[in-house]
């Protein structure tokens, strides 16, 4: 009974750890693998609920993009200028840097801190799941000061 039990808990630690990562990837896949892309400096002019605007600065010439449009809580304040990449085939802007890359990966990080108890609890490896709970909190933490 053990072995199943052990085989439950473990598969739904890899669910929530899965669920994360696929999550992040939307996002980071864009501040990762940003080769190719177009680059450029968003000037935050205004903000609504769920996303900002603003004017776009392309890095090189031959942008058609004149305005595009960031999640809200990578957008400091009204007047900010962000560096970010374009996702393609949108007007959506995901920010580049640090910020923007610990931002992209905060699902992982939850996951990684919800998985820390059942690791330690139904697995019984506490080193395990002292070590996921740190990397989980260390993503959140960083992109709260990063940003």
């Amino acid at each position: 009974m053990t072995h199943v039990r052990n085989a439950a808990v473990a598969l739904v630690v890899l669910l929530l750890l899965l669920g994360g990562a696929w999550s992040s990837w939307e996002t980071a896949q864009h501040v990762l693998l940003s080769k190719g892309r177009e680059h450029g400096t968003l000037t935050v002019t205004g903000c609504n609920e769920e996303t900002c605007s603003g004017r776009y600065t392309p890095d090189s010439a031959g942008s058609s993009h004149h305005t595009l449009t960031i999640g809200h809580s990578v957008a400091a304040e009204k007047g900010e200028t962000l560096p970010v990449v374009v996702k393609p085939g949108t007007e959506e802007a995901v920010r580049t840097g640090w910020g923007g890359g610990l931002h992209a990966w905060l699902p992982l990080g939850g996951a990684l801190l919800l998985a820390a108890p059942l690791v330690g609890g139904g697995l019984r490896l506490v080193r395990t799941a002292w070590g996921f709970a740190a990397a989980g909190a260390a993503v959140l933490l960083g992109a709260f000061f990063a940003l």
